[in-house]
């Protein structure tokens, strides 16, 4: 099943390709430019051979194969392994009435614009583990579901809505936290702020130890941990604690050249999440952005005119909104900083739609981060946060055959990215115009 959104119709498609993906075991991109995920410099007259769901050989020009292998002629084109969003919280489960509607139109948004894999930091765990269980059954077309379930956190404090799992006091968690486990998560998330800056009340806060009594529970359990902070102070105590990972950036105030090194020191990967607090100055200010294709295909039109004419004008009035636009910048710069000390920086939206995510390659290089680095940040350092990296985000032999083809280099210009030509998840070319988008695929 082959329909790309650049051709007209059907019978263009056909015209342009001679093969059929979507029952073949073996399938040959030829002649492609190879930007890998690794952060080396795009190489040139490469074939790839996928069998199966892997990548079996990536070899030069000259190499030769059976004739009877479908064929996918890259010349011209480019291909990166398949973007990785590690922080969403899908849409659909926070209501009375659970819409999988909703999420499977948003999962089908994901995988249009190139998304192969999602993180989902905190949803209705009945919710999200089913939408995961129908992915990984091939039931749904989405991106490869990776999901902590609940919030785990304390009474009152951030997250602390439908869904999570509160804690107090210890051992008498116990009994709730392996009620949590019982539905696998992949990774655990923990809040880990009190919140008093900018337009937000002061809240309880985890306290320290039990944050620490909860990484190590977890950790004994099999289970990497994610923790939301929002500030220098917050984040050294986390990863002093032993958390794998920290999601969002610092964006209370600029970070000290110390607390960078100690980024690159440890290696603790960070998403980056910026889309979420500039995007409610930017609809505020700048609502045609909406009009762009992978906008149209992720919303309805009765969505977009939401967006526009009511929710713009309530972005307007809130304060917060501009001191997220005044904060945006700083976090920019904390993460520049972060990448040039040697950090691990992982791309997140803190949405809930695919084309959020060519948003967030475009604050990262706004923010003084190379083309090239920005797709290792969104490919192979999106596989490390998770712990998947031998399995994924990087197209090298052995590995799971998630991979996005491009009509323009991404690394002369990041929004070529949403220049897609095909998307492939395990080996299989992904039918795009079939999608169940919510709005219209261009």
């Amino acid at each position: 099943m082959l329909i790309l959104t650049r051709f007209g119709s059907l019978a263009a498609v056909l015209a342009a390709f001679t093969f059929s993906p979507a029952i073949a075991d073996e399938l040959l991109i030829e002649n492609v430019t190879l930007i890998d995920g690794q952060g080396g410099a795009p190489k040139f007259n490469i074939s790839v051979l996928i069998v199966g769901d892997e990548i079996a050989k990536i070899s030069e020009r000259g190499s030769s194969y059976s004739e009877d292998i479908d064929r996918i002629d890259g010349t011209g084109k480019f291909l990166i392994p398949g973007l990785i969003d590690t922080h969403i919280h899908l849409r659909g489960g926070r209501g009375k009435k659970k819409d999988f509607n909703a999420g499977k139109a948003a999962l089908a948004s994901y995988i249009f614009s190139g998304v192969t894999s999602i993180y989902d930091a905190g949803n209705v765990p009945e919710y999200i583990m089913k939408l995961r269980a129908d992915e990984r059954s091939a039931k749904i077309d989405a991106p490869r579901i990776f999901a902590t379930g609940g919030i785990v956190t304390y009474p009152g404090s951030h997250g602390s809505g439908p869904g999570a799992t509160l804690v107090d006091d210890w051992p008498e968690a116990i009994p709730a936290l392996e009620k949590h486990l019982s539905f696998e998560p992949d990774v655990v998330k923990f809040t880990f702020e009190e919140r008093g800056w900018g337009a937000r009340p002061l809240i309880p806060l985890l306290p320290l130890e039990l944050l620490q009594t909860l990484t190590e529970f977890y950790n004994d359990n099999g289970i990497r941990t994610t923790v939301h902070t929002s500030s220098e102070l917050r984040a050294r105590q986390a990863i002093f604690a032993g958390v794998d990972t920290l999601t969002h950036p610092v964006i209370q105030g600029p970070i000290s050249e110390g607390f960078a090194r100690l980024m690159g020191a440890k290696k603790i990967p960070m998403s980056t999440t910026l889309t979420i607090g500039e995007n409610y100055s930017r609809l505020a200010e700048h609502p045609e952005y909406l009009d762009q294709p992978l906008y149209v295909a992720a919303y309805s039109a009765e969505e977009i005119a939401e967006l526009k004419q009511e929710i713009s004008k309530e972005y307007n009035e809130r304060s917060w909104t501009w001191w997220m636009k005044l904060m945006t910048p700083i976090a920019q710069e904390n993460l520049r900083q972060i990448h040039d000390a040697g950090g691990v920086l992982t791309l997140g939206t803190d949405q809930s739609n695919g084309a959020a995510v060519h948003r967030e390659l475009e604050l990262l290089v706004d923010a003084g981060i190379s083309p090239l680095d920005v797709v290792t940040i969104a490919t192979q350092n999106g596989a490390i946060f998770l712990g998947i990296g031998d399995d994924l985000g990087t197209i090298e032999v052995g590995k799971k055959a998630d991979m996005v083809l491009l009509n323009a280099d991404p690394t002369l210009d990041i929004n070529n990215a949403k220049n897609i030509d095909i998307v492939i998840k395990g080996g299989d070319v992904i039918d795009r115009l079939s999608l169940p988008l919510a709005g219209r695929a261009q």
